[in-house]
């Protein structure tokens, strides 16, 4: 059976590290700018390294779980590695389409700083003192102080993790919606974030700085003294995950939902 080429990446886990030879052993290697599928192999984290540093190459990932979490990976088989089962694996998967969200941060010494973020951007106090922040949507004030140990905005993909943690809603994959979800918020009490249609510049303002720094966190990128910081969903790249039909990222967002 002739396939797709493949560039197989692994986190540096042991066992990851062991599939690897073994997937290249039988399938061949090839480099990411050169394959037609990538197959990213370790966690959630690596799948974030792997999206950040080859997402803009344009190639469908097919990641599989050799890690602690894996909510965007699929499950790693001992059929992985024998025959043909990873090709027909992949020529049957679904692909689910994600947008990332492109922050902006300004810091206190006057620097820009811009990344990527597929699961979320996080604002969190750096201090034992709350952070005070003000938020604007789309140019117009909505909230003029927020007193809290943070905030974020995630997408649909993020949803179910750190946004999901601080009890913020866990959103449908395609309803183009983004999340922005308050962390331990003190004032307002009752205000507990709000949805926001995917294009929405969500634009922060931290009102003192010096005395109550912030830092910004953009999945695993952080930006640290931050005097304000622009976001909203990337309006020219995506990426393509690819899934096994009984489990795919729509499914596995929705049984969340469900779980007791």
């Amino acid at each position: 059976m002739t396939g797709p080429r493949l560039a197989f990446l692994a986190s540096p886990a042991d066992e990851a590290q062991r599939s690897l030879d073994a997937l290249v052993a039988l399938h061949g290697q090839h480099a990411p700018e050169d394959a037609d599928v990538l197959v990213p192999l370790g966690g959630d984290g690596f799948m974030l390294q792997t999206l950040h540093r080859h997402g803009g190459l344009g190639k469908p990932v097919f990641g599989m779980k050799l890690g602690t979490l894996g909510f965007l990976m699929n499950h790693h088989r001992e059929d992985a590695s024998s025959g043909d089962a990873l090709l027909a694996r992949i020529a049957a998967a679904e692909p689910a389409v994600l947008r990332p969200l492109e922050m902006l941060a300004q810091t206190e010494s006057g620097t820009s700083v811009g990344s990527l973020a597929y699961n979320e951007v996080s604002l969190l106090r750096q201090t034992r003192q709350a952070a005070h922040l003000a938020i604007v949507l789309n140019g117009k004030p909505r909230l003029d102080e927020l007193v809290c140990d943070g905030v974020l905005v995630a997408t649909a993909a993020g949803s179910t993790a750190y946004n999901y943690s601080a009890h913020g809603p866990i959103l449908p994959l395609g309803s183009g919606v983004i999340a922005l979800t308050p962390i331990a918020p003190f004032r307002p009490r009752r205000w507990r974030g709000a949805l926001l249609k995917a294009d929405t510049e969500v634009r922060f303002r931290v009102l003192d700085p010096y005395k109550r720094p912030v830092s910004v966190t953009a999945d695993s990128h952080e930006v640290r003294d931050v005097v304000e910081v622009s976001i909203r969903e990337s309006s020219e790249r995506t990426v393509t995950l690819l899934f096994d039909p009984e489990h795919n990222l729509e499914e596995r967002i929705l049984s969340e939902q469900f779980v007791v």
